[in-house]
């Protein structure tokens, strides 16, 4: 077999400017180095704007109260003098404050929705608006008790319930139900002051015509600024007298009606049992998930209900060995309340926030036992259901449970 030798031309194309750069990189960092000075920095400008923007903590004050409705309350927190929170942080509207409270001797936490835009904290006060609740552990203290100058601390903004331009689309339909509205006045007064090219249509679905949160208001907006702002009032209730709203429930004959289905992002916030409801009349529409919105609605009330919760165990309290910082205690939890709340009523103050198993900051280890995880709020890692780390604040005791919790860092 005769061999012969073939020449080949090779050409390898690249961007030969960048590659001769990255040679001279080393080199230059080195001269930076030779030409710094001895002395050590005294400033810190990157860290400094992180601690600016995503604060451990704020120290706020109430400056001012206004009744919104029979049961709902706008509370405007600024920063408090007698602390060193002097510019509060900057937010994306939909976000919320994840509030730390003293309820007779027991420290809590509650996240709630900021309803004022991220303007008005440029301008130095934040707002939020909570519906009284029966029987609720915080809103019940909060209206007893909460008066102009009460101090609060606060987390810093949280959540990622907001719109995002390079995800969503222009057209966004706000589904709202109760005191779920006011992310949604966030995002209203947020898409306005920024002159976004988004428009909002909001869903407001209410069981009382005396108890619409922002009704005036929104009213308003919708007649200032018609091409950025659309609220549409559903009334529940036997007999509606409010003009222009509709009566029923937010369906998916109501979205169309409103809204082109085919071509807006979806944000619901509302009760859980509006969730239930709303996503079944989505899937109608055939709303694919990437442009559905969901956020963080709490502790679920009615664990029993959910698929797989062992149901003999509904009315049974277990033990929980809690080892927390230095502290370790054998406390009660009851089968149908999240271990979350079996720890506060202990007074052990765990790390808290979201309260729906979506942040992760309650991520504590599960040492023995077993736990139920709620399937509507189990936003765990893979890895951490290989090494059993759970979210207390979305898991339920169903048989003696020993827990490894850090110690809130905040």
């Amino acid at each position: 077999m005769n061999e012969k030798n073939d020449d080949f031309k090779i050409t390898v194309k690249s961007n030969t400017k960048d590659l001769f750069a990255f040679t001279k990189l080393v080199p230059k960092r080195k001269k930076r180095i030779h030409k710094a000075p001895a002395e050590p920095l005294t400033s810190d400008p990157i860290n400094d704007l992180a601690r600016k923007l995503h604060p451990i903590r704020q120290y706020l004050v109430i400056d001012e109260i206004k009744d919104e409705t029979k049961t709902t309350k706008t509370y405007k927190l600024v920063s408090d003098p007698d602390f060193n929170t002097e510019d509060l942080a900057f937010f994306r509207a939909g976000q919320y404050l994840s509030l730390k409270v003293d309820v007779n001797g027991v420290r809590i936490t509650r996240p709630y929705s900021i309803s004022s835009s991220p303007k008005d904290a440029l301008n130095g006060f934040y707002e939020i608006t909570i519906r009284k609740e029966q029987h609720g552990f915080l809103t019940e203290h909060a209206w007893e008790n909460w008066k102009v100058g009460t101090k609060i601390t606060s987390s810093g903004p949280e959540g990622l319930f907001y719109y995002d331009n390079l995800r969503d689309c222009k057209q966004i339909v706000g589904l709202a139900g109760g005191s779920g509205i006011t992310p949604f006045r966030s995002i209203a007064k947020d898409i306005i002051d920024e002159n976004s090219d988004a428009k909002l249509v909001v869903l407001y679905g209410s069981s009382d015509e005396e108890d619409i949160i922002f009704y005036e208001e929104f009213n308003e907006l919708e007649k200032e600024y018609p091409d950025k702002f659309k609220a549409v009032f559903v009334l529940s209730c036997e007999e509606v007298t409010l003009e222009g709203c509709e009566q029923g429930f937010l369906t998916s004959e109501i979205i169309k009606k409103y809204a082109d289905a085919n071509n807006s992002s979806f944000f619901i916030c509302g009760p859980q049992i509006m969730y239930n409801f709303v996503e079944k009349e989505l899937e109608k529409l055939n709303i694919p998930p990437k442009r559905i919105r969901r956020e963080a609605y709490g502790e679920i009330k009615d664990i029993v209900k959910y698929p797989g919760f062992p149901q003999e165990v509904a009315e049974k309290t277990f033990n929980i060995k809690v080892s927390i910082g230095e502290i370790t205690k054998e406390i009660p939890g009851i089968a149908t309340e999240s271990v979350l709340v079996a720890m506060e009523r202990a007074n052990l103050a765990p790390p808290s926030k979201c309260r729906s198993g979506e942040c992760g900051f309650c991520r504590s280890l599960l040492i023995s036992g077993d736990v139920y995880v709620s399937p509507a709020c189990d936003g765990r890692r893979e890895a951490d259901k290989k090494f059993n780390y759970f979210h207390p604040c979305s898991s339920y005791p169903i048989s003696d449970i020993e827990i490894q919790v850090p110690r809130s860092l905040d």
